[in-house]
Order: C-alpha cells, then structure tokens, then sequence
C-alpha cells in the first residue's frame, strides 16, 4: 500500500527561494530509489511559512530503507558539502515528518 510522508518545513519569508533552489539542485537524486513513486514541494500560497515536501512510497520499509541509505545522506548534505566545502546555512527553523497511508481518492 502506497505511503505519503510530508515533511513540513517552516521558512521565514526570505528563504523560501532559497530552499525551492536547494530542491532544484538536487532534483531526481531519489528518483532511482526503490520504492520510490513520487514527490512534490509546494509553497505556501497564503501567509503560511510551513513548505511541505510530499513524497509517496511503495510502502513503509521501502522508505525506511532510503532514509537508512548512503544516498538519502548524500543527497541532503549542501552541494558545498558534497564538494568538500563548508555545510550551507539552514533556511528552516523547524521540520517534522508526517506519515499516512492512502485510504481513498481518484486518478483525474
């Protein structure tokens, strides 16, 4: 069964193009994963400051098995990081994980 995770992110006003970049330079990275079916980041389109990065999965341990991976480190490390610089700075000030299953809905 699928599984959602959002993870919620809260941007002060000024780093939200900030983190939209930051995704874009690390597009398709979990692309290849097992289990993998999806992902999106959306923006807040009111005074929110909470971005929400919905990923789907196979299920549980496919995900469970991504986040354990060398390439779930990889891939959130800064592209200085990567290259042997200093880590970036934050543009949160906070996040949590949320977890569902889908138990409804529609193909449009």
């Amino acid at each position: 069964m699928t599984v959602i995770k959002i993870n919620a992110i809260t941007v002060p006003k000024d780093s939200g193009d900030e983190l939209a970049h930051r995704f874009a330079a690390r597009a398709g990275a979990v692309d290849g994963a097992e289990g993998f079916e999806g992902f999106e980041l959306l923006k807040p389109t009111d005074e929110r400051d909470q971005w929400l990065v919905v990923s789907r999965w196979r299920d549980e341990e496919t995900f469970q098995a991504w986040v354990a991976s060398p390439a779930f480190a990889h891939g959130h490390r800064s592209a200085s990081e990567r290259s042997g610089g200093e880590p970036a700075k934050p543009v949160s000030t906070h996040s949590e994980v949320w977890s569902y299953e889908v138990a409804g809905g529609s193909e449009g």
